[in-house]
């Protein structure tokens, strides 16, 4: 069997404010710190002779096609971004950028916000518009009843909260 995979669907080409910041500092570090050191340590490798079997040689050289790809990949997405750093004008609905509070019956809370499918980070609380539950979500106003799926199971929640950051 092959490594060739389908290519992944694009992503929505939204992201906020922070994200693009953060984006933007991943490629200056990757550039201006970290790919200077793994070079001058794939040079010092160099020197001591045999490529071939040195792993640090070896090992650096991957490295640096690792960090070269990534910061392609960050500079081309850059372009192709569109940054969304305005507040909705109805701000009773759930948008791009929301933070939305969801409650069970139970009464637990849970906290999300929508962002961009290149800075989604779940553990953080921030979802993918393009995540089955971040679509469920969107256009929906406040007290509104969401069903989202949970493992195997559906779980009801309401919407108590929804608000915007400047």
């Amino acid at each position: 069997m092959g490594r060739w995979r389908p290519p992944r669907p694009r992503g929505s080409r939204y992201i906020t404010a922070e994200g693009v910041q953060r984006m933007r500092a991943e490629v200056k570090h990757l550039w201006e710190e970290v790919r200077p050191r793994v070079t001058q340590a794939v040079s010092d490798a160099a020197k001591l002779g045999d490529r071939s079997e040195n792993a640090d040689y070896i090992y650096g050289k991957k490295r640096l096609r690792e960090i070269d790809s990534r910061v392609r990949f960050l500079t081309k997405r850059l372009e192709e971004i569109t940054v969304v750093d305005r507040i909705p004008e109805d701000k009773e609905k759930v948008f791009f950028g929301a933070w939305v509070t969801l409650e069970d019956d139970n009464g637990d809370c849970i906290c999300y916000r929508i962002v961009g499918p290149d800075e989604f980070d779940v553990k953080a609380g921030l979802i993918s518009m393009d995540s089955p539950v971040a679509r469920n979500l969107l256009g929906r106003k406040l007290d509104d009843e969401v069903d989202i799926r949970r493992g195997e199971t559906w779980q009801t929640y309401y919407i108590t909260d929804i608000r915007y950051e400047e």
